[in-house]
């Protein structure tokens, strides 16, 4: 086999400036995201010792980051994706700013984290869908698994790199460090986003108030409702976080099973190291024709990877096995954002990827919650144990009841064939 046929294939990038302009963009707004998301765990540790608390961090961004995705799923598929891009993250470097802020004063306030946890969930919904949706139309539906890795590879280099440097911040200059970077890194996909092209959406749908925009709600529902094999992705994405979400334990696991909270920029790293090595020799994912059997198949890499991860006693054992979940999310990720924007009309994509976002923004917001409560009740370990086990299980009861799931591929093209495998 050649080299080639299994690197990563880089020609979204070479293909559209537009692109270039966004991917720089997003990974730099992206790295900051990550390092306040680490900030944020380890604040809130500190200021409560509650492993609840921190997974409720996770929901107070969560739910009004529903609620914004719902509006913007609309708003994609009405108005041009790229002002929407715009306007909704140019305020979230004001947001990071009141968190740097608010780290700075000698006793910093709880309600100040939570409140700017909502607000950055409320205007990331907004601008989300408008970020997926306009993927096609910045690469072309041919290079949609090749922009999917390359967005999944950026993602986890971030989450890399950022706990890393978000750590050694947090022990240096200190927390207030971590949100200014992210202040920045807004900044920086605002600069990126003036300079590309607009994107109106191809059909957009007439702006006739708000009844009218509750029935296009409604519309993106009932498609994603007949679509078996969309219905099908969403439910096992959410097997895969609803059960197995630990990030809200690794300050708790750091400090308790290995004896030193500085290993929590490690337990955030070990999965991106993972997905990194997937992402380098991802080149086939566009390829592959066993689409649905390799996506269950990375759900279950992934579960049982953390059930691993939850039995290592030592440290190089757990990080081997949250490098394995990493591989396992990478290869999900990317075959289900591909067969999403392979299967969705241009006219309907803006509200079908708010529903999607909201399905991955709400499960592992749950997750989070439930495996922070499961660790009060009993102990971290047995948390992540039994989320992976019931994960795995989970997982394939979807399969097992969504043929077009198991059927799903993205080699082939054609329209009547492509239906034949979804119903």
């Amino acid at each position: 086999m050649r080299l080639s046929s299994v690197a990563m294939d880089l020609s979204p990038l070479r293909a559209s400036r537009d692109y270039r302009l966004f991917f720089a963009g997003f990974l730099g707004a992206l790295f900051g995201t990550l390092m306040t998301a680490v900030a944020v765990s380890v604040q809130v540790y500190e200021m409560t010792g509650s492993p609840t608390q921190i997974g409720l961090t996770a929901l107070a961004r969560a739910a009004p980051m529903v609620a914004g995705l719902l509006v913007g799923g609309v708003l994609a598929d009405r108005y041009d994706r790229r002002a929407l891009m715009l306007w909704t993250r140019l305020p979230l470097a004001g947001v990071a700013a009141a968190l740097a802020v608010n780290a700075l004063l000698p006793e910093p306030r709880l309600w100040v984290v939570y409140a700017a946890t909502g607000v950055t969930g409320l205007l990331a919904g907004l601008g989300g869908p408008a970020l997926l949706a306009a993927t096609p139309a910045l690469v072309g539906t041919e290079r949609l698994a090749a922009a999917g890795a390359l967005t999944s590879a950026s993602t986890q280099l971030a989450a890399l790199a950022a706990p890393a440097v978000g750590g050694l911040l947090v022990a240096g200059p200190g927390l207030a460090a971590c949100y200014a970077v992210d202040a920045a890194g807004y900044l920086v996909f605002s600069l990126a986003m003036l300079f590309v092209r607009p994107l109106p959406p191809a059909h957009a749908a007439p702006d006739r108030g708000v009844r009218q925009a509750f029935a296009a709600v409604g519309a993106g529902l009932r498609f994603v409702r007949r679509d078996r094999l969309l219905l099908g992705m969403m439910l096992v994405d959410a097997a895969a976080m609803v059960f197995t979400m630990p990030q809200a334990l690794y300050p708790v696991l750091a400090d308790r099973q290995f004896g030193s909270p500085g290993v929590t920029g490690l337990l955030y790293a070990a999965p991106a190291l993972g997905a990194l090595l997937g992402a380098a020799t991802s080149g086939w994912t566009g390829r592959v024709r066993a689409t649905g059997y390799v996506l269950v198949g990375a759900v279950l890499l992934w579960g049982g990877a953390l059930v691993g991860f939850g039995l290592s006693p030592a440290l190089p054992t757990a990080l081997a096995f949250l490098a394995l979940a990493g591989l396992g999310d990478f290869v999900s990720e990317t075959l289900r954002g591909a067969l999403l924007q392979h299967g969705t009309p241009d006219e309907l994509r803006g509200r079908v990827s708010g529903l999607w976002m909201v399905q991955a923004i709400v499960s592992p917001a749950l997750g989070n919650a439930a495996v922070g409560f499961l660790a009060d009740l009993t102990d971290p370990r047995t948390a992540v144990v039994s989320g992976g086990a019931v994960c795995v299980v989970a997982a394939a009861a979807v399969a097992a009841a969504f043929p077009a799931l198991r059927r799903a591929t993205l080699a082939v093209e054609p329209a009547d064939r492509q239906g034949a495998a979804r119903r």
